[in-house]
């Protein structure tokens, strides 16, 4: 176990009249992790980040635990971005550090948690959506000393890890928020577009088995599938607008996303989702939850309505569609926090224990 160390970031960008705040990181070593493959690990690194303090009660209950889980190919860093942090961490806002303890992990093969990029590549084990619920329970319970959670809330695979919490720990949180995902087996156009990653990489001569040196060319076809599917067309639209423009903005998105990222560490990462499926079991969801999905959402298409009807089953949570406007980013909705706060003050109104 290694001992959490402080750093300290701040808020750029958008909003850089933000002012700093305390950031904790450090590794939970889990000893002999059995994956759902039958594969296992001796020690299976899981990073983390936290804000804030943790708050007990007289009998020891942390009551201000707020669990944060991020989406694929994901990190905990993305929740430090001003369009989100900076909209709730600050004084007086709906998560306030001073008030609450956020926690912020870096999921199985994301971020700096144990991945297949440290080394073993393709023979890393074949994670899946149980096993990393798992690793964020261990780090919260056998780490972080945190047995109850005033909120859960998720973003896209991070709203997908909210389901098998709330089905498989159904007194752990107080709350929820899933955001942008579907509380079903992933299926249709969802699965069409993982398996074009998977095999793009895959067939890829250069990829060796997972065993490459270089970055096989297919990593690009893979983050080109990842930026479309994140976006909607307006945004598209308006930032290529001309063919001149349209191929610049395609260019710089493939690049920024390029930077630090590995094939094996992708493909993974897209696979992992094989094995949810919480429809079966939403009736045993007993906490207050609130799951938004965006009108713009290509991931996610409103059209489908499978969450507003699978949802009758758990009458705790309730749907709400947000509008496709000008201010949507599709997918990537989820982690602009200006645009559902209102949401989330009112969820932690309705569910605070008198």
């Amino acid at each position: 176990m290694r001992k959490p160390f402080a750093i300290f970031l701040c808020a750029t960008g958008l909003l850089a009249a933000q002012a700093s705040w305390p950031v904790k990181e450090g590794d939970a070593v889990l000893k002999e992790f059995h994956f759902t493959s039958g594969e296992a690990l001796p020690e299976l690194r899981v990073h983390y980040r936290t804000l804030g303090e943790p708050k007990r009660d007289a009998a020891g209950l942390v009551t201000n635990a707020v669990l944060i889980l991020h989406g694929t190919t994901g990190a905990g860093t993305q929740f430090l971005n001003p369009i989100f942090a900076g909209e709730l961490f600050g004084a007086g806002q709906p998560l306030d550090v001073a008030k609450y303890y956020v926690i912020l992990p870096d999921g199985i093969g994301h971020g700096k948690s144990s991945k297949p990029s440290d080394g073993a590549h393709a023979k890393f084990p074949h994670y899946g959506y149980q096993d990393m619920v798992l690793a964020e329970y261990r780090l919260l319970t056998e780490e972080l000393k945190v047995d109850h959670l005033r909120l859960l809330m998720g973003t896209s695979m991070g709203c997908m890890h909210s389901y098998v919490w709330l089905e498989r720990y159904p007194e752990f949180a107080q709350a929820a928020m899933p955001l942008a995902c579907l509380p079903t087996e992933i299926s249709g156009r969802n699965l069409a577009w993982r398996r074009v990653i998977i095999e793009a990489i895959q067939n890829d001569p250069a990829w060796q088995g997972g065993d490459y040196t270089a970055q096989p060319p297919s990593l690009r076809t893979a983050i080109g599938v990842l930026a479309l599917v994140g976006g909607n067309p307006l945004t598209w639209q308006q930032s290529g607008p001309t063919r001149e423009k349209a191929l610049a903005y395609y260019n710089q998105a493939i690049a920024s996303r390029l930077r630090g990222t590995d094939a094996n560490d992708v493909m993974y990462a897209v696979d992992a989702s094989r094995d949810y499926n919480p429809a079966a079991d939403l009736g045993k969801i007993k906490t207050p939850a609130l799951h938004l999905n965006f009108a713009d959402d290509t991931i996610n298409p409103p059209e489908l309505k499978i969450a507003e009807e699978l949802l009758k089953k758990a009458p705790t949570v309730k749907f709400e569609l947000y509008p496709y406007t000008g201010m949507t980013r599709g997918h990537g909705s989820h982690t602009m926090a200006a645009l559902w706060k209102d949401r989330l003050v009112r969820l932690l109104q309705e569910t605070e224990k008198k």
